[in-house]
């Protein structure tokens, strides 16, 4: 059983969301909002998606934030190019700009309005309560509406195995999480981390730091800052743009000589900032989740007040197959060991 995600980890996440039902930039906002032709088939013949108009509201991070905003976006551009749907995207600069984002597009009456992140979650429920005939569907979050389908994912457990890397490759026995917002969310990222740390190397130190944010790098370089400062020589971040600061602050270490590591998040974040300091990546398929969500309003199967929760079992968390250039292949046969326990029950990560 392979750790990494293999080619066909999209079609078995989007076959799970059927059943139950961690890239590239983002494309030009004016190229995403729906103002440019419906696409055709090559045969002339209009797509099936062209009638349909899909919104997407971020969270504080923003879609650039080379994480979850960022991944979700890439999911809905999937859909443009393969149905000819017209997808938008509007940025939220603060929790103010949530509400009346969301209503914009229940006005101009979009097909579906995708709240992403947990941050999101009481306004997607009160738009949607006020809004009964409108679809919304939310990432990290669980909304109890009709008109709502809820997408979660178990984050403890694909942090555990990040937890089994760091606890196996640590030099120092000394390691550190740095989290956004003390939410539910980001709580189980660290909490099974730290368990999966604990299960190979009960002797490494996890070091804690939230930044009370996810937009400020800054504050994540300063957070890495300290923890290397005192030792750490991984750092994993579950904090979306503040954790670009993570790597900027690995990345001037690595220049100056000294070899620290981070751990990314949401997507492969080895493609963003580089193998010299990306050491795995704990990806969650929010592209492929949206993308099977969205299809499902194109194709008419909605399922409003469903949630679905995605772990390892549905390879909809997982390590990226990048991880074998910086992790040796003992340390990936007990990661995928530590997997299978997991999947099979074997091993319950907590998730607080």
């Amino acid at each position: 059983m392979k750790t990494w995600f293999k080619s066909t980890a999209g079609l078995m996440l989007a076959a799970t969301l059927v059943l139950s039902g961690c890239g590239t930039k983002p494309a030009p906002q004016e190229a995403a909002n729906g103002g440019s032709k419906p696409a055709e088939t090559s045969a002339g013949a209009s797509k099936k998606g062209e009638k349909f108009n899909i919104g997407m509201v971020t969270d504080i991070g923003g879609v650039n934030d080379k994480s979850f905003n960022q991944s979700a976006w890439e999911g809905l551009n999937e859909v443009k190019k393969e149905t000819g749907a017209n997808v938008k995207y509007q940025q939220s600069k603060s929790d103010a700009d949530f509400i009346p984002h969301l209503n914009s597009y229940v006005k101009d009456n979009y097909n579906l309005t995708w709240g992403i992140g947990f941050l999101m979650g009481d306004a997607i429920k009160t738009v949607a309560t006020q809004n009964p005939k409108s679809n919304f569907a939310i990432i990290d979050n669980v909304v109890e509406a009709p008109n709502v389908e809820s997408v979660t994912f178990a984050e403890q457990e694909g942090s555990y195995l990040t937890g089994v890397v760091a606890g196996l490759m640590t030099k120092t026995n000394n390691v550190g999480f740095v989290g956004g917002l003390e939410i539910p969310v980001v709580k189980r990222f660290e909490v099974g981390f730290k368990a999966g740390v604990a299960a190979v190397n009960p002797n490494a130190k996890v070091n804690i730091i939230y930044a009370a944010a996810f937009d400020k790098p800054d504050l994540g370089k300063a957070a890495a800052a300290t923890m290397f400062n005192d030792g750490a020589d991984i750092i994993f971040h579950a904090a979306g743009a503040t954790g670009n600061g993570v790597f900027n602050e690995a990345k001037d270490r690595v220049k100056a000589g000294k070899k620290v590591w981070v751990i990314g998040v949401d997507k492969d974040q080895s493609l963003e900032f580089g193998d010299e300091v990306t050491l795995t990546s704990m990806v969650k398929r929010v592209d492929q989740a949206v993308k099977r969500v969205t299809m499902d309003v194109i194709d008419g199967k909605f399922q409003g007040g469903k949630n679905v929760v995605l772990g390892l079992k549905d390879d909809g968390v997982g390590l990226p197959e990048t991880s074998k250039k910086n992790v040796p292949a003992d340390v990936l046969k007990k990661v995928d060991e530590y997997k299978e326990k997991i999947v099979k029950g074997e091993i319950k990560v907590p998730e607080k």
